[in-house]
């Protein structure tokens, strides 16, 4: 199988321990968070190849953060070294009615100074299917959109399925230009589109005003006319540790919608989102034709994800299986 490209920036994350506040914390539980590398890690655990592209310093901290990847069976060869510093994120989470908090320190990280030119796409994408990317690279630097945009652009010339997960974040557009400036011309050459509620009308422009989220999907896929599927994650939020989760998946004219989970005593709802994105591209590849049955792993294995300590869906397609088919007893398997 030809392998699947994904691109972003990784972090060193630093996370306050045992519900700490930040402010209270006198030491960090020490991992490594980023979207397009938590959805890396999740297709290589359901077995598929998948690449990971990054820009890294020449330091420890990066050699370890590498290590990890391929332990993980991602595919590290084409990571760039070079840049003074990995990008850091600092995190709190929350409980009950006080929500997490994340704090960026990402910049003029090794990502964010990456040069436009820095990579070959033709070469990367000659044994690959699929290319994957967020809206968080294009928000980091000038540079970064430039490089996405050339990315997208080659992959369409080349054949391969793109993806997109909007994923919206204000507070890292800060370099001169919008989301709204930005985004459209990367979206408009995607395949498949996912986020959120927030992501359609922070970036787009377009609302839900019903129930149903068939509107938001139609006026995505009318303005993106490329786009074949388009999926929305719904999170509803009781409190900091309960949160209920489905999702809606839009394809040739039906929109499809997949069970709820109650998920209670969350342990890290940090990643969430990419293991999302992760399953329902394994979804795609894997279940033929069955968009309801990809959208139900999706979902499945991002509630799993609530339960799992660390940006990485550390879950396997039998896992995923058991819980689409009812098994939430949460009994010891022996």
């Amino acid at each position: 199988m030809k392998k699947i490209i994904t691109f972003g920036e990784i972090m060193l994350r630093l996370g306050a321990p045992d519900y700490l506040r930040l402010t209270q914390c006198d030491r960090f539980d020490v991992s490594f968070a980023g979207s397009e590398a938590n959805v890396a890690v999740s297709l290589a655990n359901y077995g598929l190849p998948v690449k990971y592209i990054t820009r890294l310093p020449d330091n420890p901290v990066a050699d370890r953060c590498i290590r990890e990847l391929k332990s993980y069976n991602v595919d590290t060869e084409s990571v760039i070294r070079g840049g003074k510093r990995i990008g850091i994120l600092y995190l709190e989470t929350g409980s009950n009615s006080r929500p997490s908090r994340i704090i960026y320190d990402r910049e003029d990280s090794a990502f964010a100074s990456i040069s436009s030119d820095s990579i070959d796409w033709k070469m990367i994408f000659a044994d690959a299917q699929w290319f994957h990317w967020t809206g968080i690279t294009p928000a980091l630097s000038e540079n970064a959109a430039k490089i996405c945009s050339i990315a997208i652009k080659t992959a369409n010339e080349m054949g391969l399925i793109v993806s997109c997960d909007i994923n919206y974040r204000k507070n890292l557009w800060n370099y001169g230009k919008s989301a709204s400036e930005v985004m459209p011309d990367l979206v408009a050459g995607c395949d498949i589109i996912a986020g959120n509620e927030e992501d359609c009308e922070k970036v787009f422009g377009i609302q839900n005003e019903h129930s149903s989220f068939l509107p938001v999907c139609q006026q995505m896929m009318e303005r993106f006319p490329r786009c074949r599927k388009m999926a929305v994650s719904i999170r509803e939020s009781v409190n900091a540790n309960h949160n209920v989760w489905s999702a809606v998946l839009y394809s040739d004219g039906t929109l499809k919608q997949s069970q709820k989970y109650d998920i209670t005593d969350i342990v890290d709802r940090v990643g969430s989102g990419d293991s999302f994105m992760g399953a329902l591209i394994y979804g795609l590849l894997s279940f033929g034709n069955d968009d309801r049955k990809a959208l139900d792993f999706a979902v499945a294995a991002s509630a799993l994800k609530h339960t799992i300590k660390g940006d990485y869906n550390q879950v396997s397609v039998g896992e995923v299986l058991n819980l689409m088919n009812g098994d939430s007893s949460g009994r010891i398997k022996r």
